[in-house]
């Protein structure tokens, strides 16, 4: 191929990919300037270079959160034996866990380098926050697995297979469609959660009627579990509704804590809930 061709694919492939950074902030006044006055920054040297980190106290319990969960993830996989749903809830706490460091690299720590550096305005999201998306969703299809095949019979099983496979095919693909052409509908945090939430609260009501069917320590564990993460995603929206994190950091004079804290923290006492107490809980559905 000559190289006036494959410079023409490079930039062609570059600027389809870049159309992303055309969605600007959701706050048509946040420029580069006035960033750190929206939100807590720390300057530091690295490499003889200026680095502005955001949200140092956010990124912490984002970051500790992705650490956890991929952790716990691993744990799951290392014990997971002959039981195919020991291995889907590795598989998804880890896709979970790599998601939270993704979005904590962009939604927190390094969001001014990623989407503020040298622009005039600020783009409103990243190619690392659609990525994470993905691996948010695709996790939580993966955790179905996981249940199907902990309660499920072999029907209802293949059933819920085909959902979750079905599922996260169309939302990945979705989600790119949504970055490439960009359609900003398509790609956003709330999207994601009202994709998610139907399959957070089909577990909770099968594991709950199993619960109350055959009394099992199990399904007793996967139902509070549910119930934790939904009071996780409940307390996030309140605060967001609440509008707290503007008014706390009140311009810089106050402190910062953010809806993200609240939902991150919440996640991190469901992390260590799993890890207590469902990781040597979980078992196949008896053949």
């Amino acid at each position: 191929m000559s190289q006036p061709f494959l410079s023409t694919i490079a930039t062609t492939f570059s600027a389809t990919f870049n159309r992303l950074r055309s969605i600007q902030s959701t706050n048509p006044e946040l420029t580069p300037e006035n960033w750190c006055q929206a939100q807590p920054c720390v300057t530091i040297k690295l490499a003889a270079k200026e680095i502005i980190l955001t949200q140092p106290s956010s990124t912490v319990f984002v970051y500790s959160l992705g650490v956890l969960t991929t952790g716990v993830g691993l744990n799951f996989l290392w014990r997971q034996g002959h039981e195919a749903s020991r291995m889907w809830w590795g598989i998804a706490m880890v896709l979970w866990g790599i998601g939270a460091l993704l979005a904590g690299t962009s939604y927190q720590a390094f969001g001014y380098q990623i989407k503020c550096a040298g622009q005039k305005t600020c783009a409103w999201t990243s190619w690392w926050e659609v990525i994470y998306l993905m691996f948010q969703q695709v996790s939580m299809d993966a955790l179905l697995v996981a249940v199907a095949y902990s309660c499920a019979t072999a029907v209802w099983r293949q059933a819920l297979l085909g959902y979750a496979l079905a599922g996260a095919v169309i939302y990945v693909s979705m989600t790119f469609i949504g970055a490439i052409i960009p359609v900003k509908s398509l790609i956003t945090f709330e999207l994601m959660v009202g994709v998610s939430t139907p399959i957070c609260l089909f577990v909770l009501g099968l594991n709950s009627w199993r619960y109350y069917t055959y009394n099992t320590s199990m399904d007793l564990a996967l139902t509070v579990a549910w119930v934790l993460l939904l009071a996780a995603m409940l307390a996030y929206w309140l605060y967001d509704k609440s509008d707290l994190t503007a008014r706390l950091w009140a311009k810089g004079k106050g402190v910062w804590f953010s809806q993200n804290d609240v939902l991150h923290i919440g996640l991190i006492l469901w992390m260590i809930y799993i890890a207590i107490v469902l990781t040597t809980r979980i078992n196949d559905y008896p053949a």
